[in-house]
């Protein structure tokens, strides 16, 4: 916020963006300076309300401290401007930001804003807020268009994209694969993933190898890609010679267990 978002008349995605938005339009119309910090934590109040009651007390407690130490943050570190180009502050700004906020989904926390609504509705009824977010973060680049400059909100879109690519390179719990084990030790191989992973197995028997005609077992499964590492080394345990294909998911009908924040 303070090195590239604010020199570079960036706004962000969600509710700081939103909080950029307010604090701007009160000091241009109202001549009331009311920072982004403290707007940023005033908007997140309700939020925090609905992650408390939807979602655990745990994970709003470290949400609370997370969205308070950025509010501080903002504050107490000294803006910069290390360049005032809106391209590389909308990049930079992006990136910076997609890294925190997966860093901290990734460890089972949130930033706050939009991330507690996402998490709420996904839990409830399975399907992401891909339009909400969308709807919002398009009502937040047009205020930017309208505030500084059509220009600018075309920088803020490259910001919200490099925004959300590096958070979904960072946080990989909630992109799914598909497994597919070829094996002559199903039992083993079941057993070792269930007591490494929470996960259903689909069985098929009666499968054959076309080389050398042995009966095999063909398992299925759904993981996300943050359980790689828990796979791989039930594999090893189990069947380190097993044939194992993996490839990503678009989408899932049916029940697949979330872990609890």
């Amino acid at each position: 916020m303070n090195f590239f978002w604010s020199p570079g008349h960036i706004y962000a995605s969600g509710i700081t963006g939103a909080a950029q938005v307010v604090s701007t339009v009160l000091g241009r119309f109202a001549s009331l300076n009311v920072s982004v910090a403290i707007l940023l934590f005033v908007l997140n109040v309700p939020l925090f309300v609905l992650a408390w009651k939807a979602i655990s007390p745990r994970f709003t407690v470290f949400t609370i401290v997370s969205v308070g130490l950025a509010s501080i943050m903002m504050k107490v570190i000294h803006p910069m401007t290390l360049t005032t180009d809106p391209i590389i502050c909308a990049i930079f700004g992006g990136a910076v930001n997609g890294y925190g906020t997966g860093l901290a989904l990734k460890n089972g926390i949130s930033t706050g804003g939009l991330d507690i609504l996402g998490i709420t509705i996904l839990r409830k009824t399975g399907h992401s807020i891909g339009s909400i977010n969308i709807a919002f973060n398009i009502l937040i680049v047009a205020a930017a268009g309208f505030l500084y400059g059509w220009p600018y909100a075309f920088y803020s879109t490259i910001g919200l994209i490099v925004n959300a690519k590096v958070m979904d390179m960072t946080y990989t719990r909630q992109q799914k694969m598909q497994v597919m084990i070829v094996t002559d030790r199903p039992k083993s191989v079941i057993d070792s993933i269930q007591n490494n992973m929470r996960r259903g197995i689909t069985i098929v028997h009666g499968a054959e190898g076309a080389y050398n005609h042995r009966e095999k077992t063909v398992l299925f499964t759904i993981i996300s890609r943050y359980e790689m590492p828990e796979l791989e080394t039930a594999m090893q345990v189990s069947d380190p010679h097993a044939f194992v294909s993996i490839t990503d998911t678009i989408r899932i009908l049916g029940h697949f267990y979330e872990p609890t924040l």
